[in-house]
């Protein structure tokens, strides 16, 4: 879990000031782990902290912060709830607008407190600690300071179809964080009617010549209707340079696309770089079933990526409540 910056911009540029909610800590069963977050703001929300009854009362809590404020509330799940968790949750309320998202900006390490002031010395040495040894490290409340990691810019995903897979890929994957989307295809009538939050469409008669706008460490799964503009994608794909290319299709559409990418100019251990077919083979052919395969793929290698990668080159914290400085 992390502090997702890129959700929070995009919630207050759709909808002005928003509230995150995030779980500070539990204690005992909760239906929900510590980092676990959701925005609120006039009129709707986006995330879920779980619960039920916790999360209406916090949801309620969390439109009073509107204005502005931070708070800090703690839910004895059973007694005051009704909850059978037994647990207790606190979670942290905070109002952010376009100008706080300015203290943001270049950090990878978000700490501070409702009450303000200066962190105490444990907080200075949690932070340390990660730098130090360059380590993951999952969000805390610590002395009544919580502590998140920002998240890494997300990986780009462009999907090239948007046929029952195609949908089933954009709905399997724009709720996750780790996940920029970008879906193309060949019209704006391809598209349905509504688009999930954080994803964008790009309508292009020639679906290949999309493909020069993707950044070098996107990853690119190719779907479309057309066998042609399959082909014309992969080819276009494998001169720009890309983080990973699948390809839909069948044992006998792969052999075709192998001989007629080496017809194109393209040698074999570039061809090789394709993964065709998409998915988990094991798990079916339903537009569901490949989604989920997918998806669980671009999760271990996002996974991986992030272990490899992360590493605390700064801190810092809110000026309203005290930016902390360097320990």
């Amino acid at each position: 879990m992390s502090f997702d910056l890129t959700s929070l911009r995009q919630a207050i540029c759709d909808h002005g000031n928003v509230v995150r909610v995030v779980v500070a800590e539990i204690k005992g069963s909760a239906p929900r782990e510590v980092g676990a977050a959701m925005m609120v703001w006039a009129d709707g929300q986006s995330g879920t902290i779980g619960g039920g009854e916790l999360e209406w009362q916090a949801t309620e809590k969390a439109r009073d912060l509107l204005s502005g404020g931070t708070q800090l509330d703690r839910y004895p799940l059973g007694p005051a709830l009704g909850q059978c968790c037994g647990g207790a949750v606190t979670v942290l309320s905070e109002h952010f607008d376009q100008t706080s998202l300015e203290d943001l900006s270049g950090i990878d390490v978000f700490a501070r407190a409702p009450q303000g002031g200066e962190p105490p010395l444990a907080v200075h040495r949690a932070i340390q600690r990660y730098r130090d040894r360059g380590e993951s490290f999952a969000p805390e409340l610590v002395q009544g300071w919580m502590i998140e990691p920002m998240s890494p810019s997300r990986q780009p995903v462009w999907i090239y179809g948007a046929g029952h897979v195609g949908r089933a890929l954009v709905n399997m994957l724009a709720p996750l964080p780790q996940f920029a989307i970008t879906w193309v295809d060949t019209g704006p009538e391809r598209f349905p009617a509504d688009i999930p939050d954080g994803v964008t469409v790009l309508p292009a008669a020639n679906p290949g010549n999309a493909v020069k706008f993707a950044p070098d460490d996107a990853h690119h799964l190719v779907l479309t209707y057309s066998h042609q503009i399959d082909l014309a994608l992969c080819h276009a794909i494998l001169l720009h340079g890309h983080f990973g290319l699948g390809l839909i299709g069948s044992a006998t559409k792969w052999s075709r696309f192998q001989s007629r990418l080496a017809d194109l100019g393209h040698d074999h251990e570039k061809i090789r770089t394709i993964n065709c077919p998409i998915g988990d083979p094991g798990l079916g052919k339903h537009p569901q079933a490949i989604a989920i395969g997918v998806t669980t793929a671009l999760l271990k290698g996002a996974a991986e990526k992030m272990n490899h990668d992360r590493g605390i080159a700064s801190y810092g914290g809110d000026s309203r409540a005290g930016r902390a400085a360097d320990a």
